[in-house]
């Protein structure tokens, strides 16, 4: 979209993948007026599992204010798809496999906890699914699904654009000018910019200093005939059935590689794992790449620089972003708009000290 005059919003929004649309979203809702800027540079919400799950199945824990993300996240997709007329919310169980009786027991020793208890099945499922062998049986985890984010990316950007406020292009942020309590940036002036780069934020001259590594993640899309799964299937790597004998399979973490590109090492690293869970002929249909925003704590990025408090972020969604977006997003539109305080485990000024350093 080209401004050829000046234009008033109440923020900036940069970046459109689940953070930023978020957020968008939240000011939408709040009747709010936005502008968006996204130059399709951070792929991690088009090629992300999607998978909305309130327990750590490698340990068998629960997550912190998950039963709250999980309640704004259904209302969140719930409108979302009223909005945009996409089916974005697949509501479907998530299995997880046993290897041992041990896992079997360290199971249901998780399930008395309280933090756990309502996610997870008492009933170790012993039905047989076409394609797998589990002589250990399955967990059962409660409230799970997926969010087909690659449609919700693509269908947001439409109906942003439809509606004027949407360009599709690098964000220059020497162009940032701060005028009294507003910023001008072009042709556009705003009360608010809430940068939502995802990796991006390493080229962010104003938040460049916060701890974002990044994880690269890679998957597959197979098609497999035989393989008669209706859920979504947690082992090593985790499984979803995408229909059409079509599923997305993944995913790896790689810490070091900060590129976008598919691997041979990342595909064979797949492949060897699904063979040890999965005894029928399958082929790969495609081959997909992304930087998870990660940070080293593993806790978001929310909250309003020291210096200019015009400039806010949210970020560090991590794998969890489907979950977590929706509730972030409040938390941030909150403290912006009513001066409510962020936790600090969560608020972005625990990494000031950085700026020191």
């Amino acid at each position: 979209m080209v401004l050829d005059k000046q234009n008033n919003f109440d923020y900036i929004i940069v970046g459109a993948g689940l953070a930023g649309i978020a957020f968008a979203e939240t000011c939408l809702k709040n009747n709010k007026t936005v502008f968006v800027f996204d130059n399709n540079s951070q792929s991690s919400s088009k090629v992300a599992a999607g998978i909305y799950n309130p327990v750590v199945l490698k340990r068998f824990s629960g997550l912190e204010h998950s039963e709250i993300q999980l309640e704004k996240a259904a209302t969140f997709y719930n409108n979302l798809e009223s909005k945009l007329n996409a089916t974005l919310d697949h509501k479907i169980e998530v299995l997880r496999k046993f290897f041992s009786i041990e896992e079997q027991n360290n199971w249901f020793l998780a399930a008395d906890r309280p933090n756990v208890s309502a996610f997870l099945s008492l009933e170790i499922q012993q039905k047989k699914i076409k394609g797998i062998d589990a002589q250990f049986g399955y967990g059962k985890v409660y409230h799970t699904g997926f969010v087909d984010t690659a449609l919700l990316v693509k269908e947001y950007h439409l109906y942003l654009s439809q509606k004027k406020c949407f360009a599709s292009s690098v964000f220059d942020y020497s162009q940032i000018q701060f005028q009294n309590n507003k910023i001008s940036y072009k042709n556009i002036s705003a009360k608010q910019i809430v940068f939502a780069e995802g990796f991006g934020l390493r080229d962010n001259p104003f938040f460049n200093y916060l701890p974002l590594d990044g994880t690269k993640g890679e998957l597959l899309i197979i098609r497999a005939p035989d393989l008669e799964l209706d859920a979504i299937l947690n082992s090593s790597l985790y499984i979803v059935p995408l229909g059409n004998n079509l599923f997305k399979v993944g995913a790896t973490y790689e810490w070091t590689d900060k590129t976008e590109t598919t691997t041979t090492a990342g595909k064979n690293e797949i492949l060897d794992k699904l063979k040890f869970i999965i005894n029928c002929e399958f082929e790969v249909v495609e081959h997909l790449a992304g930087i998870r925003p990660t940070v080293k704590d593993r806790k978001l990025l929310l909250g309003t620089h020291r210096f200019y408090q015009n400039l806010h972020i949210m970020n560090g969604m991590g794998t969890r972003g489907v979950m977590q977006a929706p509730w972030a997003a409040e938390i941030l539109f909150d403290a912006i708009e009513q001066q409510t305080d962020i936790e600090k485990s969560i608020n972005s000024d625990r990494f000031n000290k950085l700026l020191f350093l």
